[in-house]
């Protein structure tokens, strides 16, 4: 018979569920990388344009955006490990089948599967790292999230290119083995979702959250969407650029790698950052840097030691963005961290991803590179965003 007076378990601490949401965090993102090297590969076997394969990528994204602050609500207002574990295991299956995709709308239906599985992970996974309740240091718990992410996020076109080079597209199979085997483990490390909701006021409805918008929350969501705008033209447009020059698909593979290995690195200085200046110059700094670096980047390519440089500055700067953006935008609303975390990542990414669409169809009439270039001044506006008068609150 259980004891009544004896205390409840203690909780986890929050840098070690941050360690573990993190290592979810890595699988999940390395099959969201998997697209954009293969796209070559996939415009020869389907004979597309690049505007229908830019397409493919931006339906890959906005599945894995666009459904985030809804998942975020459910996760929220039912518990969050169900939804992250979740999430991980819809990924891996999915993206990992592509290779057996035997037309362009069969191929996209396993993309979109494949991305709701990551629109799931996603809000539970940054409220899990963040944790406003647990009070400061919000930052650097999501830096260890993020940093996680970035790092499978890196490692994904590489481990994509090197099993299609093993055994062709129908080899992907292969990848979904780490996140059946984790997701047990994942689930056992995580607090249960039941439990931390239980005796807490209910989240607030996504209508209620959205309505922010019109307020600080929405112009943190204008930076974030630009921003993510940027950074996925390089990911999506880079490997194409590198392959009209006459590259080879392993050296757009690296270059993305290069470019995502430096955002793991650039989302640990923006959350150690974001907990010890003011977020909104903090934000300002990084989006103007962040323009030149891209330019140079899209111009040099992955030739010589410039281009490289560049595309690392590039990766870096961009992805600093993204710790101060979700701990305000938790801290906003503190009832609804999966929801805010939801929209200022998934919905943000998801205008960048639509963007994205016009980039690809702009690309056909003037070359990727040249519509690439056109793209990046975006970086500006975000930059002007951040220091718009009506972010003004407690942001440190």
């Amino acid at each position: 018979m259980k004891d009544p007076t004896a205390s409840p378990p203690a909780a986890p601490h929050p840098i070690r569920i941050a360690i573990i949401i993190a290592l979810a965090h890595g699988i999940n993102d390395a099959y969201a990388s998997f697209v954009p090297p293969l796209l070559p590969r996939i415009m020869e076997g389907l004979d597309l344009t690049i505007a229908a394969a830019a397409a493919l990528g931006s339906a890959f994204a906005i599945a894995t955006a666009l459904p985030q602050p809804f998942f975020g609500y459910f996760a929220d207002r039912f518990g969050r490990r169900a939804f992250a574990v979740g999430g991980v295991v819809a990924s891996g299956v999915f993206v990992s089948v592509i290779g057996f995709a035997p037309s362009y709308w069969t191929l996209l239906l396993m993309l979109v599967l494949g991305g709701l599985g990551g629109a799931a992970f996603h809000p539970p996974g940054a409220s899990y790292a963040v944790r406003v309740g647990a009070g400061r240091g919000g930052g650097t718990r999501y830096s260890i999230f993020s940093f996680g992410g970035a790092l499978g996020y890196a490692a994904g076109p590489l481990v994509a290119v090197g099993l299609v080079a093993w055994g062709g597209m129908e080899r992907l199979w292969v990848a979904m083995i780490p996140a059946l085997l984790l997701a047990p483990l994942f689930f056992r490390g995580l607090p249960s979702g039941r439990g931390e909701i239980r005796g807490v006021p209910p989240a607030p409805p996504p209508t209620t959250v959205l309505r922010q918008l019109a307020g600080p929350l929405g112009i943190i969501f204008g930076v974030s969407s630009a921003m993510a705008f940027v950074q996925r033209v390089f990911l999506t447009m880079e490997p194409i650029i590198v392959a009209e020059a006459g590259g080879s698909e392993a050296l757009g593979a690296a270059a993305l790698s290069l470019y995502l290995g430096s955002q793991a690195f650039g989302t640990v200085a923006g959350g150690v950052l974001a907990d010890r200046m003011d977020r909104r110059h903090l934000l300002f700094a990084l989006c103007a840097l962040a323009l030149p670096a891209h330019l140079l980047a899209l111009w040099l390519g992955p030739w010589g030691a410039p281009g490289l440089i560049a595309i690392g500055v590039a990766g870096f700067l961009g992805m600093a963005t993204l710790p101060p953006i979700v701990v305000m935008a938790q801290e906003m609303l503190p009832r609804a961290p999966g929801a805010s975390s939801g929209i200022v990542m998934g919905l943000a990414w998801t205008v960048g991803a639509l963007g994205v669409m016009g980039t690809g169809a702009l690309a056909d009439l003037t070359g990727p590179q040249a519509a690439s270039l056109w793209s990046v001044p975006a970086a500006g506006l975000a930059a002007l965003l951040a220091l718009h008068p009506g972010l003004k609150y407690d942001t440190r």
